[in-house]
């Protein structure tokens, strides 16, 4: 009976020792925490939507045509609150007034009392929604039951004003159709999330990879014993919780967030040709190649000569003043030489051998896709 009573005494020790050395470790150069790449399974945003009305704007809200949904809104909100129109509904579209959605995202664990910042975008033709207050809108989640109201000042974080000049000149600072509601989403409802019922812990990578996902899964063994965890497949590690933890779910979290991992991914390049955009992963590597580039300019240019005719003779017609183009082309090309590249080892070396062939970004972006189609660019070509 003795050694069990020190057995239960030493076991909040080792578990409370445990979550100090997860938490309070050195991190190692070159490895992440587990809560930089991956999830807990369950714990997740909900997205909430909503319809609503912003008014009090200065005759920039929504138009007669293209805003007709704003005047049913209009008139069924002051119908619940006793007034009863008998005027045409065309007439109460005042330009003070505008249809939005407003969007929030519920986190995992709120509480009603809680608040949300709610983004309001405009849905017709509203100018812009400065100084305008969002009236209250319930939100709603996918399976339509309302877990917040929303309500409050609409900031844009900009403005829109007139310069004063006689043509009615408008300056604009910042998108004006859409706003934010600091903190004007009050929680409703609560979403349940019963984390203490649970018998084991998933962690799912943000970033799937098996090399990745056995890195996890060995962490978590080395810290809380053998068998503890295992990969299941590449973006998914399930762990059992230790006996020392059982109704300390979230200490048993958060010692697994704060365990050290080697990250690995498949090596990538991806190319932006619209920005000109270059990024190499870490494992990015070249062959041995030979590289040549060089650019074609085209410079067309064109003179307009006037010919102006000498003064008319007595008898003779009058000539005419004709304009006549001179167009000259000129073609720029380039010269160019053969670069050999060699063989590289690492990141540092493929940045050094393509900043020697001296393109710009964008020339990059052909040489590289011509690297993939010769075989002597190591890396998947991802381009967006």
């Amino acid at each position: 009976m003795g050694h069990r009573r020190m057995r239960l005494r030493i076991a909040p020790l080792i578990s409370s020792l445990v979550f100090a050395h997860a938490v309070f470790a050195p991190m190692n150069a070159d490895a992440v925490r587990i809560k930089d790449i991956g999830v807990i399974e369950g714990v997740r945003e909900n997205q909430l939507i909503g319809y609503g009305l912003v008014v009090g704007l200065d005759s920039t809200g929504d138009r007669v045509i293209g805003g007709q949904f704003t005047i049913q809104a209009m008139m069924s909100m002051l119908n619940k609150m006793g007034v009863n129109l008998v005027i045409d509904p065309i007439q109460l579209l005042t330009r003070n007034i505008a249809s939005v959605m407003v969007t929030a995202k519920l986190p995992p664990f709120s509480k009603p009392g809680m608040t949300l910042d709610a983004v309001v975008s405009s849905m017709a033709n509203a100018k812009s929604l400065q100084g305008g207050t969002l009236l209250l809108t319930p939100l709603k989640a996918a399976n339509q039951q309302v877990f917040a109201v929303a309500q409050g000042p609409v900031s844009i974080g900009g403005f829109l004003g007139g310069t004063g000049g006689a043509g009615g000149a408008t300056v604009a600072k910042n998108h004006q159709a859409a706003g934010v509601v600091p903190s004007g989403a009050i929680i409703e409802k609560e979403l349940l999330v019963n984390i203490d019922s649970w018998e084991t812990v998933s962690v799912l990578l943000r970033h799937p990879d098996f090399t990745t996902a056995i890195h996890t899964a060995e962490a978590i063994e080395g810290t809380f014993g053998k068998g503890s965890a295992v990969a299941v497949n590449a973006g998914y590690v399930r762990a059992t919780i230790p006996v020392a933890f059982q109704g300390r779910v979230v200490e048993y979290i958060a010692s697994i967030e704060g365990l050290d991992v080697t990250v690995d991914a498949v090596a990538k390049v991806v190319v932006n040709e619209r920005t000109g955009t270059v990024v190499l992963g870490e494992h990015v590597r070249i062959s041995t190649c030979a590289i040549s580039h060089g650019n074609l300019t085209i410079s067309v240019k064109n003179t307009l000569n006037v010919s102006q005719p000498s003064a008319p003779v007595v008898g003779n017609a009058a000539g005419q003043t004709t304009v006549t183009p001179d167009v000259q082309t000129e073609v720029k090309e380039q010269e160019s030489r053969l670069i050999v590249v060699d063989e590289t080892v690492t990141l540092g070396e493929v940045v050094q051998a393509l900043n020697a062939v001296g393109v710009t970004p964008r020339d990059l972006v052909a040489i590289l896709s011509a690297l993939k189609s010769a075989g002597a660019l190591q890396a998947n070509l991802e381009i967006i």
